[in-house]
């Protein structure tokens, strides 16, 4: 039946369950095989690694049948494309399967046009070496989620195909009926009418330049964001900025830039929603004002992330610290 060389495949045999007939073929392989994730599995498919008796199956599509004997022949993984760099991280939890880093501002996640090395990717791959143990086919760490360029915090990244597998189906849930936190703090021009609230709006591309992110009444995707209000800077009588606690039910690209902005309450130094408020950086008496106008940055930070591991399914919870400038930001305000 073997009739795939022998250049380090692993080789993995099935037989196709009664209740499990008439599921795709791709389906089906992903509950069966918990270390490989469907998009794997439908890759190897469609480039002929599958067989049912014996004969190579290139549709992932087709329907699996009761008796079905199922070969998967899985190869080695290649290295990954992008290069390993040795860009510093803070590491703040890492096992076999996955890693926690605290993200530093500055630090783009993913090659694309125009940041083909100096990112995330690159750093780790150069940090997890051999560890990385295929996901996709090739040796490269799972993103999951992601955070802006200049958003600092906590991000946890896949080593390999069931860790990616599992933490995907997480975020993809965004912890509607699993233990998935994710915490944002964000310090803010103004402050919200309502100590607490949610900003229920969707988001697509602007229509009037592709580089943003905007709220459309048709064609924008679901998205939700709860806020609650910490703390109120400057007079109490009329506040000028205050710090949020942010909780995201959905994941779309800028998500809490674009609601806050929305609400009026657009983050400092943001330079894409919030130009229309630099003004009142201007009005701040000295330090704050020097301070403000060197903040070239959103001040968003992301605090808090929970999640079940995927392998061993253990509740972890981690929690972090402001970085230097976003505590010299809320200090600053504080003395206000």
């Amino acid at each position: 039946m073997d009739q795939f060389p022998d250049d380090g495949e692993e080789i993995v045999d099935l037989v196709v369950e009664p209740d499990a007939a008439g599921r795709r073929l791709d389906a089906y392989l992903a509950a069966a095989i918990a270390d490989l994730s469907r998009s794997r599995l439908k890759s190897l498919i469609e480039a002929g690694h599958v067989s049912i008796g014996g004969a190579t199956i290139m549709e992932a599509k087709k329907a699996v049948n009761a008796g079905d004997v199922i070969r998967v022949a899985v190869p080695p993984a290649v290295p990954a494309e992008p290069e390993g760099e040795p860009i510093p991280l803070d590491v703040v939890y890492e096992d076999d399967d996955l890693l926690v880093i605290d993200k530093q501002a500055g630090l783009v996640v993913h090659p694309a046009a125009g940041n083909w090395s100096g990112t995330l990717v690159n750093a780790l791959i150069a940090h997890c070496g051999d560890s990385l143990s295929g996901i996709g086919g090739v040796r490269r760490p799972g993103i999951v989620h992601r955070l802006d360029k200049d958003t600092t915090g906590l991000m946890v990244v896949a080593k390999n195909d069931r860790a990616h597998k599992g933490l995907a189906k997480q975020f993809a849930d965004h912890g509607r009926t699993g233990p998935l936190e994710r915490g944002y703090r964000a310090i803010v021009w103004g402050v919200p009418a309502l100590p607490y609230g949610m900003v229920d709006a969707p988001i697509g591309r602007s229509p009037t330049s592709r580089l943003k992110m905007a709220i459309l009444k048709t064609g924008g995707k679901e998205a939700i964001t709860h806020y609650t209000l910490e703390q109120r800077f400057g007079d109490p009588s009329a506040p000028i900025a205050s710090l949020l606690d942010l909780r995201l039910e959905t994941g779309r690209t800028h998500q809490i830039r674009v609601h806050m902005a929305a609400m009026g309450l657009p983050l400092i130094g943001d330079q894409e929603y919030g130009k229309g408020f630099l003004t009142k950086a201007a009005r701040l008496p000295e330090p704050a004002r020097s301070v403000v106008s060197r903040f070239h940055r959103q001040a968003l930070h992301a605090w808090l992330l929970g999640f079940e591991h995927p392998v061993t399914g253990e509740t972890l919870r981690f929690e972090s610290e402001p970085p230097a400038d976003l505590a010299e930001l809320i200090e600053t305000f504080n003395a206000l």
